[in-house]
């Protein structure tokens, strides 16, 4: 149901993984390597598993770069570039990232989950935490089809968005939901 809310931004493709205490949903709108981008996507070993938004503008450079430490790429994507610099330099690999992107990788080794946004924010993604769960999205209506998540105005996020030209993150609209900064 998440996914259902915004087909209309990926109606190329959809795909799912869903392990004990992980569950990563994807609708994709094709851009970059039509056939082979299918999402979500793992590296070789599957320990990686990565659902990304938007364009690495970079990607070209950070392939060669990559492929001369002996990387080996399965897809022509620009969001594969993702998986390998996680291998090669962990979770500071975001400062080599040119675009505008927002991106989940789950390390199944080191049981955590890696969310990230692109340095001005152009990407949404939008978060909350109920159930015990973290619940994340690129659209916040995704995350109003968890039954548990509330419905409430944001006080602020109201006050916000009627006195300035927009929302200051973390702030949103719904109480108990926020965005991710950049």
């Amino acid at each position: 149901a998440m996914t259902d809310r915004f087909t209309y931004r990926g109606p190329d493709d959809q795909g799912f993984h869903f392990e004990p205490g992980v569950g990563f949903g994807f609708r994709r709108l094709s851009i970059v390597d039509l056939e082979g981008g299918h999402q979500p996507m793992t590296n070789e070993d599957k320990s990686l598993v990565l659902i990304a938004n938007g364009e690495i503008f970079n990607h070209r450079e950070i392939r060669f770069q990559l492929k001369e430490k002996g990387h080996v790429f399965r897809t022509s994507c620009d969001i594969e570039v993702l998986l390998h610099l996680y291998e090669e330099y962990g979770p500071s690999f975001v400062e080599k990232l040119n675009g505008q992107f927002a991106f989940a990788i789950f390390d199944r080794n080191a049981k955590r989950l890696m969310l990230a946004r692109d340095h001005v924010g152009i990407a949404p993604l939008f978060y909350t935490c109920v159930d015990g769960l973290l619940i994340f999205a690129s659209e916040i209506k995704a995350i109003l089809e968890y039954p548990s998540v509330s419905k409430r105005v944001n006080l602020t996020g109201l006050d916000q968005i009627l006195s300035f030209p927009g929302m200051v993150s973390p702030q949103t609209m719904f109480e108990g939901i926020s965005c991710l900064k950049p």
